[in-house]
């Protein structure tokens, strides 16, 4: 269709590329389009945002995609291979694969976005604080952050469950006390290159208060590249779920989680090959996602990242 026949779209698209935005929600949803725009021509990017959105939208729309929750044992259908009737096979209770690792997508979901939640303020609270602050406020974050990386995440995931005790609500807390500390690191180092800059110098010089400063000007520049880690991140969230979920410290049977999933089939792998090949493909190919997915965001979000 041409700009003459849809004069709306072409208004629209001038209006979004014009080189003297008239107000700051133009200059705003200029940003968002050129990022769209720069995201879109990368081919990954657009392959991981499939992958992604595959996913949501799997979770929102399981009850129409599956013919039941995948929690009832169906004995007489046991290990079946798969078929038009049952797609990915059906496990040692005879629960139908597919339709397990459909709600197990809500599962998923349901980790990704409650750590999430939990480790992008506390690492840009810590982070921006030490970072602005300095002197014994950021030597003392600083070294909470070093006890905390100094762990592999998944040794102290297993820790802090040992000691809440298995479930998903533990395995939860647990994976975001074991996840933030590199966002306050990330937060810290982007805080020390732009606090000496001179609208922050400015803004103090107009008695603004320290909280101010950080609301209105250090934390929205920090949100970039949080906000890349956080999505490349996602995989070794769903990772760490997994294996704590393989270990039977994260989601209690019935519940379809994926991890648990592989551990109850790894005793079919060489007969049922299907009973965990399915679960442990799904977490392979939504990890691939999010990876792929951040990698887009960081060539979009960050403009250093085109430098080299």
């Amino acid at each position: 269709m041409s700009a003459a026949a849809d004069p709306q779209g072409a208004g629209l698209r001038a209006w979004l590329r014009s080189p003297s935005p008239a107000s700051t929600w133009q200059a705003r949803a200029q940003r968002a389009y050129l990022g769209w725009v720069a995201f879109r021509a990368n081919p990954i990017a657009m392959a991981g945002l499939l992958i992604v959105v595959a996913l949501v939208l799997a979770a929102i729309f399981a009850p129409l995609l599956t013919g039941s929750r995948g929690l009832d044992p169906d004995l007489p259908n046991r290990l079946l291979p798969p078929s038009a009737e049952h797609w990915l096979g059906t496990d040692q209770l005879g629960r139908d694969i597919y339709d397990r690792l459909i709600w197990g997508s809500r599962v998923t979901l349901y980790i990704v976005g409650l750590v999430s939640i939990i480790v992008a303020p506390i690492g840009l609270a810590v982070g921006t604080l030490a970072g602005y602050a300095g002197g014994w406020v950021d030597t003392v974050l600083m070294r909470i952050v070093d006890i905390f990386l100094a762990f592999p995440r998944l040794i102290l995931a297993l820790a802090f469950v040992a000691a809440l005790g298995p479930g998903l609500e533990n395995a939860v807390l647990a994976i975001a006390l074991t996840t933030w500390s590199p966002y306050a690191r990330i937060a810290r180092a982007e805080v020390l290159t732009i606090r000496k800059a001179d609208y922050i110098v400015a803004a103090e010089a107009q008695g603004a208060s320290t909280w101010r400063i950080l609301r209105k000007h250090v934390v929205p520049l920090c949100l970039a590249s949080v906000i890349v880690r956080l999505t490349l991140d996602m995989a070794g969230i769903i990772l760490t779920a997994a294996g704590l979920g393989f270990l039977g410290l994260g989601a209690q049977p019935p519940l379809p989680e994926w991890g648990a999933m592989i551990s109850t089939g790894r005793d079919f792998l060489y007969d049922q090959w299907w009973v965990p090949t399915a679960p442990g493909a799904a977490i392979f190919l939504v990890s691939l996602g999010f990876c792929l997915l951040g990698d887009g965001l960081r060539d979009v979000l960050d403009p250093r990242s085109g430098e080299a």
